[in-house]
């Protein structure tokens, strides 16, 4: 399944960008690339720069790192109801209230590591169960519909979107 067989009907137009920052790619093969090259990029930042934030209010690299990690999780769970067919609404979630209680402040960057391979190796398997009618399934979260392989892509373009911001601001 690739990018250019989504159809804008399957998510909002707040996730468009990182829809097209991904270009015309393959879900699996973008996830297993992923998995190899962003812990590479982790292990690029020195430990000190992790409580670094470019600019007052703005968070933190380990935060901004911390919230890639919540973000897949929120979307694997968003993928698992609708897969698995369930049209209940489910909620928003509020990224900033996040933080505060994320634990950023205190994470080191092997740990950061570890949770990632865990988190994109449980978002590669779970994908791979889905077969292609579980895939173009439809649910409603943040009050709009998403596809499951939308939520894929979302996960993949959501965190090249925060990678480019971190290398463009912080590093």
């Amino acid at each position: 399944m690739r990018t250019s067989e989504l159809h804008t009907n399957e998510y909002h137009e707040f996730y468009k960008p990182y829809i097209m920052a991904l270009g015309d790619v393959d879900l699996m093969e973008m996830l297993q690339k992923q998995f190899v090259n962003f812990p590479q990029f982790l292990g690029s930042i020195p430990q000190e720069k992790l409580q670094y934030a470019y600019a007052e209010g703005k968070w933190t690299v380990a935060q901004v790192l911390v919230h890639i990690l919540d973000a897949e999780r929120v979307f694997q769970y968003r993928a698992l109801r609708f897969a698995r067919n369930d049209a209940t609404p489910l909620p928003g979630f509020d990224q900033d209230a996040y933080v505060p209680y994320s634990g950023a402040d205190q994470v080191s960057k092997e740990a950061l590591v570890q949770q990632y391979q865990a988190i994109r190796q449980s978002t590669i398997t779970l994908f791979s169960s889905f077969d292609k009618e579980a895939l173009k399934r439809v649910g409603k979260a943040s009050g709009v519909s998403m596809s499951v392989r939308a939520l894929g892509f979302f996960c993949c373009g959501h965190q090249k979107h925060h990678r480019q911001i971190l290398k463009d601001r912080y590093l």
